[in-house]
């Protein structure tokens, strides 16, 4: 048994590292230089690369480039047809390459179907990027971001689902009973003491 699965019509290029357990589906392209780790999902027609680096867990619907300049964390989800940018004002006729922003997705956040993500912005651990949604700047860790531009109408626990916070300001993560409350307009997790 390999130790990745890459479907016949896909090219993964030379030089490129996928982890144990990865899965790239239909018509996709793999550029060098990238890292990709275990136990990853690729859908059709995506394409990745060059240097870019993807953590373990990733699940990438169909449709989705992930250009250089972008790095993601383990446990990101992202919806069809998502897109990311690499240069905030590109020309076809003027080469940009030595300008490309960094974008970061960190740790389990979920980008959803179309939403685009200009480059330069991180987006937060268990944030969730509603379907459709422009991303211009970062979002906090587990924000609810929706619409053109994105902005927070919310948050969300681990699992995805919206917090509700008591009387007290306290949320309680429906996922592992994680505590949070609410401090200058981030969420941080309540000592356990």
């Amino acid at each position: 048994m390999d130790e990745f699965f890459v479907h016949e019509s896909s090219y993964v290029d030379e030089d490129v590292q996928i982890g144990e357990g990865t899965k790239i589906w239909h018509f996709c392209h793999i550029l060098p230089q990238t890292v990709i780790g275990k136990n990853c999902s690729f859908g059709q027609n995506c394409m990745v690369g060059p240097r870019v680096r993807i953590g373990d867990g990733v699940r990438v619907q169909n449709n989705v480039s992930i250009y250089e300049g972008v790095e993601i964390e383990d446990d990101v989800f992202l919806g069809p047809s998502m897109v990311f940018t690499n240069v905030i004002n590109p020309r076809a006729f003027i080469q940009r390459k030595d300008v490309f922003r960094k974008t970061l997705l960190k740790k389990g956040c979920t980008i959803g179907a179309n939403a685009t993500i200009v480059c330069g912005v991180t987006i937060g651990e268990y944030a969730l990027v509603g379907a459709g949604a422009v991303v211009r700047e970062d979002v906090p860790a587990h924000a609810l971001v929706v619409g053109v531009p994105a902005r927070r109408i919310g948050w969300v626990d681990k699992a995805g689902e919206r917090l509700v916070f008591d009387p007290e300001g306290i949320a309680v993560d429906s996922y592992d009973g994680t505590r949070y409350r609410l401090a200058d307009g981030r969420l941080e997790v309540v000592d356990a003491d």
